[in-house]
């Protein structure tokens, strides 16, 4: 069992590690206090003391396929509702290739940005892309990323009150077997594992009341997470109101999804008493900062939420609203978003690191993620503070945040470099701009 070193960094997120962190398979097994050499023997060491070394950061809200589509002129300058509608024809028309494709950039780009744990919910199975979670599954291995998969669904055709057309919709006996034969073959319950499967029955406008509640029930059989959106605009309010005489909150509760094993994209549309009763039920919110301003959503309570006791996790969300896959400039962008409204007292660059590490960890149940500590996973984060931007910083952790890091330098996941001075080993990454870019353009035509 080898012991690697990270030697004397220049600032770490992690207390009493000043000197550093020792790491064996796939572990982190010591911390290092400031002026102090490993208490064992180590076999390699790595000067650090050029790096600022965060947990690996964690990104738990996206859409891989998304990619394909970003900033696509139809569905430019619109909110939620008319921008799904532009777009759903257009989704309609992946393939296995272009899913490919676009599932190892979004994942390049966030190892890139100092994530080391992603999910993905992937909702959209139009006919011949019956595997794609399989698909991401290889992607991710390829890359070394840890992932949370979530299978998504569809099931409620514009014909029958939901948002969606019919081509991008799908029956519920084949979603729930799918569902159950995913978590079979692929979901490893154990600490540390590399691949994890989560059920995402999309929103509360693209599925019925039945699939949700049947989703509940096999995630408690089987022992996985439940996913969705929920309470992302005003106008999904109006719409529950509307079809089932309730708020979402009061929705996601007839449906028995209010509890610990579920947390939620956006949660942006929720009042006191409903915050009140997430922290209580311990439901977890995924707060997507720049896709909520691009669309005008409205803003994540996080604050409230987590003094209320809901975990708050942070999520790039999907490229084609959010339009990028960095989740260290996401970082920053909830930092921004949250102190312009919560006000100067209430948010510091710390609690948005918090967000991305600790808090993304608790809305996925993985208490050996995103943090820095004995016995804690070995993936880490390593940012240099050596360009323009960060010239004259004093902070070191601050200025990641406050001066825009966007590129890590090195990448650790489970104890090993998939990243290398600012490059992906292994990844021809000009040839894989040049195909994704060709896949965009022809899906874009096609739809």
């Amino acid at each position: 069992m080898s012991r690697l070193w990270l030697k004397d960094p220049l600032a770490i997120l992690g207390e009493g590690a000043g000197g550093g962190v020792v790491v064996a398979d796939g572990w982190i097994v010591e911390l290092v206090p400031t002026g102090r050499t490993p208490a064992a023997p180590v076999d390699e060491v790595l000067d650090a003391s050029r790096h600022v070394v965060l947990p690996g950061l964690i990104n738990t809200h996206h859409h891989f396929y998304q990619t394909l589509t970003r900033a696509f002129p139809p569905a430019l300058d619109k909110a939620l509702f008319p921008w799904l509608e532009a777009l759903y024809p257009v989704w309609a028309r992946l393939t296995p290739e272009r899913l490919r494709l676009a599932a190892r950039l979004a994942m390049a780009e966030l190892l890139l940005s100092g994530c080391t744990t992603t999910t993905d919910h992937h909702y959209l199975f139009p006919e011949g892309l019956d595997e794609a979670i399989e698909l991401e599954i290889e992607e991710a291995r390829a890359l070394g990323i840890r992932v949370v998969l979530t299978r998504g669904s569809m099931s409620l055709p514009r014909e029958a009150g939901g948002l969606p057309p019919r081509e991008v919709v799908q029956r519920e006996d084949r979603i729930l077997a799918d569902c159950e034969r995913l978590i079979a073959r692929h979901h490893d319950a154990r600490p540390g594992a590399m691949t994890q499967i989560a059920l995402a029955p999309c929103s509360p406008f693209s599925v019925t009341p039945d699939l949700m509640r049947a989703s509940a029930e096999l995630a408690g059989r089987s022992g996985v997470r439940l996913h969705t959106h929920l309470a992302e605009t005003a106008d999904e309010d109006a719409w529950c109101r509307s079809r089932f005489g309730m708020r979402p909150l009061d929705y996601l509760e007839e449906v028995g999804w209010l509890g610990a094993r579920t947390w939620l994209a956006h949660g942006i549309w929720f009042d006191d008493d409903e915050v009140t009763r997430l922290g209580r039920a311990g439901t977890a919110v995924c707060h997507c900062a720049s896709s909520n301003m691009i669309l005008a959503s409205g803003v994540c309570r996080a604050p409230q939420l987590e003094a209320a006791g809901a975990p708050v996790g942070l999520g790039v969300d999907g490229s084609a609203s959010n339009d990028h896959s960095n989740l260290m400039q996401e970082v920053r962008q909830a930092f921004l978003l949250q102190r312009l409204v919560h006000g100067i007292d209430r948010v510091s660059h710390r609690d948005a690191l918090r967000w991305a590490t600790t808090g993304s960890a608790a809305c996925l149940g993985r208490p050996e993620l995103g943090r820095i500590a004995v016995g804690a996973a070995a993936d880490l984060a390593l940012f240099r503070l050596d360009a323009p931007r960060f010239s004259g910083a004093g902070e070191p952790l601050a200025a990641l945040v406050r001066c825009g890091a966007d590129r890590a330098d090195r990448v650790m996941v489970d104890g090993r470099w998939v990243v290398v001075d600012g490059r992906l080993p292994g990844l021809d990454l000009d040839r894989l701009l040049a195909e994704h870019g060709a896949a965009a353009r022809a899906l874009q035509r096609a739809g």
